[in-house]
């Protein structure tokens, strides 16, 4: 695998990781989202749940989006794997 593939990869997965650490913290009622550095953190992860959101509206209380957002954050690693030698 390319270095640049495995750079990629590694950034896809620190995205990821963020992804789930941000839906984890969003479970504590008692988090100020604008204190850091839970700010930061939401910060850059709304930008990329953002669209999902767009186009799957919360259910009920239930926000599918960040799980979708970690199935496209996938699928793209699995691409970047397959494809960049």
């Amino acid at each position: 695998m390319s270095a640049i593939a495995q750079i990629v990869i590694g950034f896809l997965q620190l995205v990821n990781l963020l992804v789930i650490v941000w839906c984890l913290l969003s479970w504590f009622p008692n988090i100020r989202w604008y204190d850091q550095p839970f700010k930061t953190l939401d910060q850059a992860v709304q930008p990329i749940i953002a669209p999902f959101r767009k186009l799957i509206p919360p259910i009920g209380n239930i926000d599918l989006s960040p799980m979708i957002a970690l199935f496209v954050l996938q699928g793209v690693q699995m691409l970047v794997r397959n494809f960049l030698p």
